[in-house]
């Protein structure tokens, strides 16, 4: 049995689908966390190293993250579901994706802050133009007073181009190492906002609010048209990623 995480299953089978494959068996016993060289410390499985799908050794430089990582593993019941270890799929897409792309997932965490969502206004219903400002205005504040990067705004879909240096800042405010990285890029990709993203890593907002922040729009058009279940299981699962990407950063 490979000592790495197995790979994220597919989609349940639907008609005209292939089947979902099993999920593998647990093969250990005890998970656990150990110091290893340079000062970092390793996920185990029955005192043995747990390694990535890339093969590489999965080793952080945080003890709690690492035994974040093993609570992970130590929670699985009888079989291995990928799908209920975020913090360890991110950890492992850090060290077999990011790490030797450190330049590209920095570009898009800067693109997307060219066409930031916060930056994205709306003339109606009066009920979102208020939560806009109040849940978004701060957050710009925040990254124009932190960062020195003032954004344009723009009203409806209509594409606004941010400025050169608002960018620069943008770029040289990124973390250099690939688990931070990676959990920025999360927190980016699943808000739509590399604002709301810096700001959870920087502590200026919690999980919480930020996640609130975006989806500021979901919030007004569930409170006039009501609630859709498949919509509320989605965000539900990306919630929990996006909570694992926070915590991530927060433990390192």
């Amino acid at each position: 049995m490979s000592e790495g995480i197995p790979e994220a299953p597919p989609a349940p089978a639907r008609p005209g689908f292939t089947e979902r494959k099993p999920l593998p068996k647990r093969f250990y016993r005890e998970a656990g966390a150990a110091a290893t060289e340079g000062g970092l410390f390793r996920v185990e499985l029955d005192g043995r190293p747990v390694r990535t799908p890339g093969r590489h050794l999965v080793a952080v430089p945080s003890l709690t993250l690492a035994q974040a990582l093993a609570q992970e593993w130590q929670s699985q019941g009888e079989f291995i579901d990928p799908m209920t270890m975020p913090m360890t799929r991110l950890v492992n897409s850090a060290l077999d994706g990011v790490a030797p792309n450190m330049a590209e997932v920095g570009d898009e965490i800067v693109r997307y802050a060219g066409s930031d969502l916060l930056c994205y206004r709306t003339g109606n219903p009066a009920q979102l133009v208020a939560l806009h400002a109040e849940l978004w205005d701060p957050v710009l504040a925040w990254a124009r007073e932190r960062f020195g990067a003032i954004f344009m705004l723009s009203e409806g879909v209509v594409h606004v181009a941010q400025p050169p240096r608002t960018l620069e800042l943008i770029a040289g405010a990124l973390p250099d190492d690939p688990l931070r990285l990676a959990a920025l890029n999360l927190m980016t990709t699943l808000s739509g906002s590399a604002l709301l993203a810096l700001a959870v890593a920087h502590g200026h907002l919690d999980v919480d609010m930020a996640w609130r922040a975006a989806h500021a729009d979901e919030e007004v058009q569930e409170q006039l048209w009501g609630t859709d279940a498949e919509a509320l299981d989605r965000r539900a699962r990306r919630r929990r990623d996006f909570d694992a990407a926070a915590r991530v950063y927060a433990l390192l």
